[in-house]
């Protein structure tokens, strides 16, 4: 079972990878030659042309799309290095070193509901001031409620699983 999710984490890995590569690259692109934003985003369904007009708000959303996007992928790479580590596997469940990966990958997803809240409001933002954009799931930034929700979960039980690993420390030093 492990195998499949360690392949299953690689494979979500390397398309979110790609994901937040090509939003950089077509803002880096976009910034070069203006004249090609109506084509640049048509793979991800994304049409940010009708903002560009605007350049400082085209380059926060951009900056939005991309951090959203590079940590939901460093997200998945933790999950790989776990994986690949095999330090699901040892004969004490509760080591710091697992406890260490929950706690980062519960930092991680509260910071990516925060960037998806921020980059949702700052859209809807936009679109109250009649600037034309697509929809934020298009921009892949919404679900920041279960980002928040996720993170949260997952921060306690990090909590919990130091409080394992103290325990276990303990009961290792009595006889």
């Amino acid at each position: 079972m492990l195998r499949i999710l360690h392949i299953l984490a690689w494979i979500l890995f390397v398309g979110l990878g790609v994901e937040a590569g090509g939003f950089i690259v077509c803002a880096f692109f976009a910034a070069v030659n203006p004249a090609i934003v109506k084509n640049l985003w048509l793979w991800q369904d994304v049409d940010l042309s009708g903002l560009f007009s605007y350049p400082q708000h085209f380059l926060e959303i951009t900056i939005l799309m991309s951090i959203t996007g590079v940590l939901k992928a460093v997200l998945f790479y933790l999950v790989v290095t776990i994986l690949y580590d095999k330090k699901l596997d040892s004969p004490q469940p509760f080591s710091p070193q697992l406890g260490r990966f929950l706690s980062r990958i519960a930092y991680l997803s509260l910071l990516i509901g925060l960037c998806c809240r921020a980059g949702s409001a700052y859209a809807g933002y936009l679109a109250a001031q009649g600037i034309k954009l697509p929809d934020i799931r298009y921009l892949r930034l919404d679900a920041d409620d279960v980002w928040l929700f996720m993170g949260l979960t997952l921060l306690v039980i990090a909590q919990i699983f130091k409080r394992g690993v103290a325990i276990q420390s303990e009961n290792e030093l009595t006889v």
